[in-house]
């Protein structure tokens, strides 16, 4: 099912992005001195004129493409998500999603997997700030076509929306015939005791757990939540009523996470048990993905405790 193995997010991004400028000559591309890092060259070699060097002037930017698409431009604005809603919120809140304009804000090196850049380049709160923003909707690719699947579509919507990708490479395991559309997500497995819910880099750590519980005899469901605003919330209650205890796996806080979000679903319709696995109320540090994450409780043995501790709790 792989199609090209161990690629990131943003690899996917830049395929797709390419793809979309070729489609359509009033889609603009707007860097702040990290072309590199999101994967543009090829862009900019092919579609020159789509592309515009703004420096490192993330606010500044915004306003740019703000501007653009008063001007009947579609606008995708990049740079790390750390800076990028991180630095110019303000901006992107009055000046694009207020006016509810045609920009796509693109976040890469979100979550812990940025690795030795440290706690300042680690973005773990950029769902928090762009979920609760009106008009402007959130989604998180768990692989390289998925990201580029979500890009080429992106490129078609109508309103801003904020793109969420990785640094790190994993495995490819999205077909590239798979569709995607806001409020949907993707059922990876199916088991009928637990679902666990992830999106990004921790699709794959779930996927890996499930397959390990199911060789202790446990059952586990993997829902990829790419559509992180809006919620796939149809699904998400089908499925947590089926397997009556979810777990969520994240690379970012805990306050204010998918898991939270979930949680706040769930309250208000389905009462579940729950587990949430992310990052408790503090920032990043320098290290490699696996041992930060591994620091974070993101492995494969401590979603397979959190699972049975909950089955236990529930007396199944």
């Amino acid at each position: 099912m792989s199609v090209a193995p161990m690629l990131s997010s943003r690899d996917g991004f830049g395929a797709g992005l390419l793809l979309a400028a070729k489609n359509n000559p009033e889609l603009m591309v707007l860097s702040a001195d990290l072309s590199s890092s999101l994967r543009l060259g090829e862009l900019k070699k092919h579609c020159p004129a789509q592309y515009l060097e703004l420096g490192i002037s993330e606010q500044n930017m915004a306003g740019v493409a703000a501007g653009l698409a008063l001007m009947g431009k579609k606008v995708f604005l990049t740079s790390f998500a750390v800076f990028n809603p991180g630095r110019n919120w303000e901006q992107i809140r009055l000046s694009i999603c207020e006016q509810n304009l045609d920009v796509i804000i693109v976040g890469s090196h979100a979550g812990l997997a940025t690795g030795a850049d440290g706690g300042t380049h680690q973005a773990l709160e950029d769902l928090s700030l762009t979920a609760c923003l009106p008009n402007l909707k959130v989604a998180a690719p768990a692989d390289y076509n998925q990201a580029q699947i979500i890009t080429t579509y992106l490129a078609n919507h109508h309103g801003p929306a904020y793109l969420r990708l990785s640094r790190s490479r994993n495995l490819n395991f999205t077909p590239l015939n798979e569709q995607f559309s806001w409020g949907q997500g993707q059922l990876l497995c199916w088991g009928e005791q637990v679902l666990l819910v992830a999106y990004g880099l921790t699709c794959q750590l779930a996927l890996e757990a499930a397959r390990q519980l199911h060789s202790q005899g446990i059952a586990a469901s993997v829902f990829n939540c790419a559509s992180i605003k809006p919620l796939p919330a149809k699904q998400l209650l089908f499925l947590a009523q089926q397997t009556g205890a979810v777990v969520t796996i994240e690379e970012h806080q805990l306050n204010l996470g998918l898991g939270s979000m979930i949680a706040s679903l769930l309250s208000r319709h389905l009462p579940t048990p729950m587990a949430m696995l992310g990052v408790a109320d503090s920032f990043g540090q320098s290290g490699s993905k696996e041992q930060l994450f591994a620091h974070y409780g993101l492995t494969t043995d401590n979603i397979k405790k959190q699972v049975i501790t909950l089955l236990q709790r529930r007396g199944k």
